[in-house]
């Protein structure tokens, strides 16, 4: 990671290309970098996908939190969406964790071992 005076210091905008990524200080229609992130993301995980209920900052309501899904970001999306669905409630996608409102793990995982992933019940 480059220091904090490198990256105040790095070209932002050049009219040759436009604008650049901070990270590569390549033109954005050349940057690699998310997809550089998402592999590793895949990289990282164990082929276990994780349910566990979450309250902490949410003022006591619940959510599931989905982990450990090893699908790139748009099948992610899709698979979020699904689930949502089936379950008959609001839920987000953030940083690669899918969240579901309210205490929906038995369901959930009904339904990802239907479609093929290894589930356990993490956390309370």
């Amino acid at each position: 990671m480059a220091t904090l005076q490198d990256q105040l210091r790095g070209l932002v905008y050049s009219t040759e290309h436009g604008e650049l990524c901070p990270e590569c200080r390549q033109p954005l229609a050349d940057c690699r970098c998310a997809e550089a992130a998402e592999e590793d993301r895949l990289a990282s995980l164990d082929g276990i996908v994780r349910l566990r209920r979450e309250t902490k900052g949410r003022k006591g309501k619940g959510v599931t939190l989905v982990e450990g899904v090893p699908l790139k970001a748009d099948e992610l999306k899709a698979l979020a969406k699904a689930l949502k669905k089936r379950c008959g409630t609001g839920g987000a996608l953030k940083e690669g964790v899918i969240e579901i409102q309210g205490d929906q793990r038995e369901v959930l995982k009904a339904e990802l071992e239907q479609r093929g992933f290894k589930v356990k019940l993490a956390g309370g």
